[in-house]
């Protein structure tokens, strides 16, 4: 078991909608960067969106309200958290394909 990082969550998520084709993994990482925020997003198979973010709960918060919009070309119908655990202590955000 990692060591626990003091006052950081990670937490998982997953947004389906028109969230592929949209730039929308970019904007999530530049959300993430722009925040202090680590972790990754990937494209799922079925359409969606998932990943993992990691940092302090304000940023966390300032993120999802973020990735509930989305960039202009997008529609978010759903965005679902996982429940916040201990922070893993990832040193950037990346996209993965």
């Amino acid at each position: 078991m990692g060591a626990m990082m003091p006052g950081l969550l990670r937490q998982t998520f997953r947004v389906t909608g028109l969230v592929q084709g949209v730039g929308f993994r970019w904007f999530v990482q530049s959300t993430a960067q722009h925040l202090g925020l680590t972790g990754w997003v990937a494209n799922d198979s079925d359409g969606g969106v998932s990943g993992e973010v990691e940092g302090p709960a304000a940023a966390m918060g300032a993120f999802f309200r973020a990735i509930g919009t989305g960039p202009a070309r997008s529609r978010v119908d759903m965005v679902e958290a996982g429940e916040p655990a201990s922070a893993a202590g990832a040193t950037s955000f990346a996209i993965r394909r």
